[in-house]
């Protein structure tokens, strides 16, 4: 009884004469608990960039194991050669870079022939291998460039990272403790264009606070693509690429089986550049989130539906309009767009030093109606485009390719 006595009494405050809407305590209850782990969330955010940015980087020159870097190279653009260039020029002893490439005449071969002139004593190979691993065909470069790795590091980033040059010497510094097995990177993204700056501004200022409270709450169990430092016992104890061919997020599944094996996975204080299409069309802008965002449904599910205690915003501007603008209703949505907007602030500029985020985090809130509706499709839609080919996720997490190319479906055992 006192229960049903609290719940009016919360009704009766937030409803005003002038609201024609006719609301419950069981409507208004959710909309209020939205608004609450909404903020709860964003300030534990703040906390986490905090412990992130206090984390002290002790560099050790005298530890410089050497260094295999794998590249999966499909296609270019103009910023290729350049991203490319950025890893042949580490203030390193030791290091050889692989480029794995399936198709003889890809777009991309030139750029790497370019590079291997430019860069002659850096010790550098292109392997051009046609074969199929899986379905996932950066998977299939990337176990291609495995077969002429000499060394026992290895380090896996995708064409489109840009890094500076004490990038290796200061990633692979947690490998000094035996328990590390996998490191990875933050990063943060160059780009122009109104399009790809939408989704710039999202992954700094909401997909990065995630990142860091998941990090702070039981520690990193998963990759990112930007970086994997990766020791080599590590990747063959869990069955090397073959295990994770056929997944779409190649990069969560390297860090998440090395984890469930007991090898830790740490978070580097270093955060790259992640180069995103300078021309792009919210075509293309869009399929990759919606990607994205079914990989991460199929491989946390339940952390996946867990987005939704994530948009504050959103709780908090239904429950303003809902409302009809009382009182306590405009508090708490003034309070949750503040919180939101500092923490775009905190981790987009103070942790990240995006950009993209320097210019734009005020406007974090508004992309939060996008998010919101592309998180909402992620749990219907199971079909995607990926580099032009059309792919289903099964519940399993396997790729298939509905379109030319690869067709069928390669089943591993699972592990």
């Amino acid at each position: 009884m006192a229960h049903l006595q609290s719940l009016y009494a919360l009704s009766m405050l937030l409803t005003t004469p002038i609201t024609r809407i006719e609301l419950t305590p069981y409507l208004l209850v959710p909309l209020c608990c939205l608004c609450l782990t909404g903020i709860s969330y964003y300030t534990y955010a703040i906390y986490a960039a905090f412990k992130f940015l206090s984390k002290d980087t002790v560099i050790d020159l005298r530890f410089h194991p050497p260094v295999s870097i794998l590249k999966p190279i499909c296609g270019f653009d103009d910023q290729t050669y350049a991203n490319l260039a950025s890893f042949c020029c580490q203030d390193y002893p030791q290091y050889q870079i692989i480029f794995g490439v399936q198709d003889l005449h890809d777009s991309s071969m030139e750029v790497v022939k370019q590079i291997i002139q430019d860069f002659p004593e850096v010790d550098i190979q292109l392997i051009v291998n046609d074969r199929t691993l899986g379905t996932n065909r950066k998977v299939n470069n990337l176990a291609s460039a495995f077969a002429r790795a000499s060394y026992e590091v290895l380090l896996l980033a995708d064409s489109d990272v840009r890094v500076g040059s004490d990038y290796l010497q200061q990633v692979v510094q947690p490998l000094k403790r035996s328990e590390v097995g996998v490191i990875t990177c933050l990063y943060r993204s160059l780009t122009q264009g109104w399009v790809t700056t939408l989704e710039a501004l999202s992954t700094s200022t909401e997909f990065h606070p995630g990142v860091l409270v998941s990090n702070q709450l039981e520690g990193t169990k998963f990759a990112m693509g930007q970086t994997i430092v990766i020791r080599r016992s590590v990747l063959e104890e869990i069955g090397g690429f073959k295990a994770i061919a056929n997944y779409l997020a190649d990069d969560f599944q390297l860090g998440h089986l090395p984890a469930q094996a007991g090898h830790q996975v740490v978070l580097s204080s270093y955060v790259v550049d992640h180069v995103l299409p300078s021309r792009d069309t919210m075509v293309n802008a869009l399929q990759r989130q919606i990607r994205w965002l079914v990989g991460i449904r199929v491989s946390r599910p339940w952390g996946y539906a867990g987005l939704i205690f994530t948009y504050g915003t959103l709780g908090s501007t239904v429950l303003l309009l809902m409302t009809g603008g009382t009182f306590l209703s405009w508090v708490l949505w003034s309070l949750t767009l503040i919180i939101r907007v500092t923490m775009a602030w905190i981790v987009g500029v103070r942790c990240l030093n995006d950009p993209i985020a320097k210019a734009w985090f005020w406007l974090s809130p508004l992309r939060d109606v996008l998010s919101f509706a592309l998180w909402g499709y992620g749990f219907v839609g199971n079909t995607f485009r990926w580099r032009s080919q059309l792919f289903r996720l099964t519940k399993k997490g396997e790729l298939v390719a509905l379109t030319s190319g690869l067709s069928t479906r390669i089943k591993l055992s699972p592990r």
